[in-house]
């Protein structure tokens, strides 16, 4: 539809705002907050005319760039969206221009503080846009340096020690991806990832290939047992750098298994789906019971995100339990375009929460409930906002939470009714520790002399909490543009699923 390179643009224009941006921090500082978010907005434009033109009507990669990169080894600068990339696409791009509004007043180097987050807006563009799979695993560890940086640099007092966990953690399960990757190269001769959709593999080769892919996904997720880096991260890294970790790269991890693992390696996912079922439910629960415990803000709603991540790839790996249970995939696509919509979802909410707590923290510089009280009484039209947000947490019918989840909950009925019943009880716990906290920090009496003397929200952060608050309605009232957009690729990634890739 358009003759612009797009997705080359959502993926450089911003990294090249940022070179910019360094640039003027030496000479010209009073500029650098306006070219941020101009190079933001404009980033976010761009992805808006890709929605525009996407035609949602088919399950083929739209957009399409293609140029050979290193020939020797036949890799390609090869991009390209669907139905599951856009929608995150999306995300990145809108989150991309909250957390440079959201960042306005940092003092301590904001040249390099806004454009490290240019830079990882448009490497994770990167990610979700790349069809060759070694373009791919460039952006996705091309990711960790800018923000091992903005938590190393703008991090608090622990803030080596989150850096180091996290990178040490997320570098480690990478590798076991780039060896399935160099293995599979060499039976197909390709990186492409639409070829490797097509390579048959053996049940042994399969499972190896799976358990490597789950390794590196679970890890960016995270899940249980391996998301002890989270919340260190998550306490550590200032107000943008949580924004961006909790409502973007923890879906990474989930788009990974959606792009690689489950239509590369159907028949070991088919095997090992009780592995993914059984730790998504234990997630879902033990770390549920793990945020009720929770005395610092920040801490909890990490361990809840840990918590929601888990209807992630519970609904995606829903699909082989259905079809072992009743014969066929009817529900199948439910709890797949559920696990997508959770991502979305949860990428609006987390967002949402961490910025309330930015607020707060940017006020009192306290993260702990212990430290508030009454809030409401002093910040009002705060208080209505944060109070939507966290009720969407914990999944409150008309807000984006409910959807993900009910979808998923009703798929697990399909596969069996325990799955269901198991995952239901988020639904009391995310109500238990989201209402705790509200109660403890925005009613009862005022807190303290310094929550008495608190402002509510001035113009930059009216904005930051409007936006969200319009995306967690509106996708609560009407989810059917964000489903719409992304029925015709679940349907094709159904197709890859059933098809035995045994050779």
């Amino acid at each position: 539809m358009y003759d612009w390179p797009l997705l080359s643009l959502l993926i450089w224009l911003p990294i090249a705002t940022a070179v910019l941006v360094v640039a003027l921090g030496n000479s010209h500082e009073s500029l650098v907050r306006p070219v941020a978010l101009i190079g933001a907005l404009a980033t976010l434009l761009l992805s808006g005319l890709v929605y525009l033109g996407f035609d949602t009507a088919t399950a083929a990669y739209q957009f399409q760039e293609r140029v050979l990169w290193i020939e020797a080894f036949n890799i390609y600068y090869h991009l390209g969206v669907d139905g599951l990339a856009l929608p995150l696409v999306l995300l990145t791009t809108l989150i991309g221009v909250l957390v440079i509004i959201g960042g306005w007043t940092i003092e301590d180097r904001p040249h390099l503080y806004l454009a490290a987050f240019l830079v990882l807006e448009g490497l994770m563009v990167g990610v979700f846009a790349a069809m060759d799979a070694l373009l791919f695993y460039v952006f996705f560890e091309a990711m960790l340096v800018p923000m091992f940086l903005i938590i190393g640099i703008w991090g608090g007092p622990n803030r080596i020690y989150a850096t180091v966990k996290f990178f040490l953690f997320t570098f480690f399960g990478s590798v076991f991806m780039l060896i399935a990757l160099i293995w599979m190269y060499l039976q197909s001769g390709s990186f492409q990832i639409t070829d490797l959709h097509q390579l048959p593999i053996a049940l042994e080769a399969q499972i190896l290939i799976f358990l490597a892919f789950l390794i590196a996904f679970a890890v960016k997720i995270p899940m249980w047992p391996v998301h002890t880096w989270l919340p260190d991260a998550h306490v550590e890294a200032p107000t943008g750098g949580s924004v961006v970790l909790a409502a973007v790269m923890l879906k990474i991890g989930g788009y990974g298994l959606v792009r690689f693992s489950l239509p590369i390696t159907p028949d070991a996912a088919a095997t090992l789906d009780w592995l993914v079922i059984g730790l998504s439910l234990v997630a879902i629960t033990y770390i549920g019971f793990v945020a009720l415990a929770q005395s610092d803000m920040k801490k909890l709603i990490a361990y809840s995100s840990i918590s929601h991540m888990g209807f992630v790839t519970l609904g995606l790996f829903l699909t082989f339990a259905i079809a072992r249970n009743s014969g066929s995939l009817a529900g199948a696509g439910l709890g797949i375009s559920g696990a997508m919509v959770q991502m979305v979802s949860h990428g609006f909410i987390s967002a949402a929460m961490f910025s309330a707590v930015g607020v707060l923290y940017d006020r009192v510089h306290s993260r702990e409930i212990a430290s508030y009280g009454g809030v409401a009484n002093v910040m009002p039209w705060f208080a209505v906002f944060a109070v939507l947000f966290f009720m969407a947490n914990s999944g409150l019918p008309g807000t984006s939470g409910f959807v993900g989840e009910f979808m998923v909950i009703i798929a697990a009925f399909h596969a069996n009714f325990w799955f269901a019943f198991v995952a239901a009880t988020t639904l009391l716990l995310g109500a238990g520790y989201s209402l705790w906290l509200v109660k403890r920090v925005f009613y009862g009496e005022i807190g303290s002399h310094t929550v008495a003397g608190l402002k509510d929200l001035h113009t930059r952060e009216w904005v930051v909490m409007v936006t969200l608050a319009i995306f967690v309605i509106g996708v609560g009232v009407w989810p059917f543009p964000l489903v719409e957009m992304m029925e015709a690729s679940i349907a094709e990634l159904l197709s890859h699923i059933v098809e035995s890739k045994i050779k």
